[in-house]
């Protein structure tokens, strides 16, 4: 069965990270499966997401302009999801993209979000419905 078994995310402060993505992984539906004293894992949809730290880290900046992983894309359930979560995030860490565009900054039948935290992380918040 093809699809992600989990993706990891390395951040050099885990306290900003946990409360950050927290808050948007739980209204996404995500369940919190485990914690540990740097690190936890977040699950939906047969896949887990892990936020952690790690002394291995080779700089604690994220610049997700350089080459790698520019953005996360997550699933909501409706238009309105999408609306109250980009409402909400600036009092969660989080500032909203693309705001001159929104909600179709991705194309006129694409119905989104994105959002960078405080450590310059970007996630794309996309309806599965259009509206409700």
């Amino acid at each position: 069965m093809p699809g992600f078994h989990h993706v990891e995310l390395w951040v050099a402060d885990f306290a900003e990270a946990q409360a950050e993505w927290g808050w948007l992984l739980s209204k996404l539906g995500f369940a919190l499966e485990s914690t540990w004293s740097d690190g936890q894992s977040w699950s939906a949809g047969g896949a887990y997401l892990t936020i952690t730290t790690s002394p291995n880290l080779s700089t604690p900046v994220h610049d997700r302009r350089r080459a790698g992983v520019n953005h996360l894309a997550f699933k909501a359930e409706s238009a309105t999801t999408v609306d109250a979560i980009i409402e909400d995030a600036p009092a969660h860490g989080w500032h909203p993209l693309y705001q001159d565009r929104y909600p179709h900054a991705g194309g006129e039948d694409h119905y989104a979000g994105w959002i960078e935290n405080s450590s310059g992380f970007k996630a794309e918040v996309v309806a599965a419905t259009s509206r409700g």
